[in-house]
């Protein structure tokens, strides 16, 4: 039965990224080292923001102040997730070919890093124990909702860096890619507003990602057309 529910977790993790690789084509253009290149850049971008977090909030879990500095440390600690945008912006520019091909490529060696980083050891540590947990069908869970998370943030940095894209374009896609970096802020924000519990949370999780996912497309299919 262990087994059973670890080899369920791991299916859950790792198909649908297998999935996305073989069926949306770009195996076709050889892109399995560009993958493996965002995927490295994932991991070095995650090393610098730890780097950076140390240095300018060395002491912030030990901080006892009032709630209103509390929610602008953590704005601030948030504004450093915008160096996955410049990472995600480098990966795009090392890929060659079309913009699906470079968007679609960049975001999976980018997400399949992270679930390799977070997801693993969690796995083999916790999902191969004796008991039946939820928690890890959860986060094998959420680790889809990232897959989807990262092809709209590819999609929206590949848009913007764009010197064709419309100008009645741009203004929407560059405030759907801002607001990225404070996605996890604003989701955690409001399920301790409404005291969702954790798969309520996941389920809205997954419905921002579908709608930015679906407005990031939205876009691409406008810049296409033009």
């Amino acid at each position: 039965m262990t087994l059973y529910h670890f080899g369920n977790c791991l299916a859950l993790v790792y198909a649908p990224y297998h999935m996305a690789y073989k069926f949306s084509g770009i195996s076709e253009y050889a892109t399995f080292s560009k993958c493996v290149y965002a995927g490295g850049l994932y991991i070095f971008t995650q090393l610098c923001k730890m780097l950076l977090l140390a240095t300018f909030f060395p002491d912030s879990d030990n901080i006892h102040s009032g709630g209103d500095n509390n929610v602008f440390l953590e704005i601030l600690k948030a504004t450093v997730d915008l160096a996955d945008l410049l990472g995600i912006y480098i990966a795009l520019n090392s890929i060659p070919g079309k913009g699906h091909a470079k968007i679609l490529t960049a975001a999976i060696g980018w997400a399949s890093a992270e679930v390799l980083v977070s997801r693993s050891v969690l796995l083999w540590v916790g999902a191969r124990g004796s008991e039946f947990d939820w928690r890890y069908v959860r986060a094998c869970a959420e680790s889809n909702v990232a897959l989807l998370q990262h092809a709209a943030t590819a999609a929206l940095v590949w848009l913007c860096a764009r010197s064709d894209l419309p100008r009645h374009l741009l203004p929407r896609a560059a405030g759907l890619l801002l607001l990225v970096p404070y996605r996890a802020l604003l989701e955690d924000a409001i399920a301790h507003a409404l005291g969702l519990s954790a798969w309520a949370l996941l389920w809205m999780r997954a419905a921002h990602a579908a709608g930015v996912g679906l407005a990031a497309l939205a876009l691409y299919a406008a810049h296409q057309q033009q």
